[in-house]
């Protein structure tokens, strides 16, 4: 592998830019509650088997519907827009926001690729001055108001690798895309698991190495 290829990064930005999860705070600043509350959960459709297999991702998916039914995307807008400089002014790990800086200061293309809402993370990503956000996207019901469904899939494992070859693909067709680059993967959990075994370079940034990740990853 040639080492003057073009170089990417790619970081998870829950676990590898913040020092903690995104979502939930997010989602209750925009409901106006403290707690991500039981009510607002059950608020939408098909809660009770999540409920009762903890189901994480099914609760916070319903949750983001009840939240932001019928909001309008100007509020949403705003909302995003406020937390997103939260995040940046306090949320951020301050060892990974060098990595990203040290990427951005050699000319490497930089993306954010997260489970977490793009409806936040876009702002987030602009502050940061990243190449892209891909991360799950909020459907937008018309012009003026969101339903609150998630578009796709969740932007994890296989999911996530798909969109990072997606947009490379698109954006970097005159080096080969994917192929052609050289990729670097920050991860923290088996969330990015697939993500760090497509890089060319992978960087574990969690407490302990996985025994799937190759010991001379890092």
């Amino acid at each position: 592998m040639s080492s003057d290829r073009p170089r990417v990064a790619a970081f998870d930005v829950d676990g590898t830019l913040t020092t903690r999860d995104c979502v939930v705070p997010f989602l209750r600043r925009v409901a106006g509650t403290p707690q991500l509350s039981l009510k607002l959960v059950v608020n939408a459709r098909h809660t009770v088997p999540a409920l009762v297999r903890r189901d994480r991702d099914a609760l916070k998916e319903a949750s983001a519907r009840a939240a932001f039914r019928d909001r309008s995307v100007q509020d949403i807008g705003r909302h995003a827009a406020e937390f997103a400089r939260m995040v940046h002014t306090s949320w951020l790990e301050p060892q990974t926001l060098e990595m990203l800086r040290a990427h951005q200061a050699a000319g490497d293309i930089v993306l954010l690729v997260s489970a977490s809402f793009e409806v936040y993370l876009r702002p987030l990503g602009g502050l940061l001055a990243v190449d892209d956000v891909l991360a799950v996207r909020l459907a937008v019901g018309s012009d003026r108001t969101f339903t609150g469904d998630l578009s796709g899939q969740n932007c994890r494992g296989p999911e996530k690798v798909r969109r990072v070859h997606t947009w490379l693909d698109e954006h970097c067709s005159d080096v080969g895309g994917r192929q052609g680059l050289h990729l670097t993967a920050y991860g923290d959990s088996v969330g990015d698991r697939e993500l760090l075994l497509d890089a060319d370079t992978a960087v574990f940034v969690g407490k302990h190495q996985p025994s799937w990740l190759p010991a001379s990853a890092g």
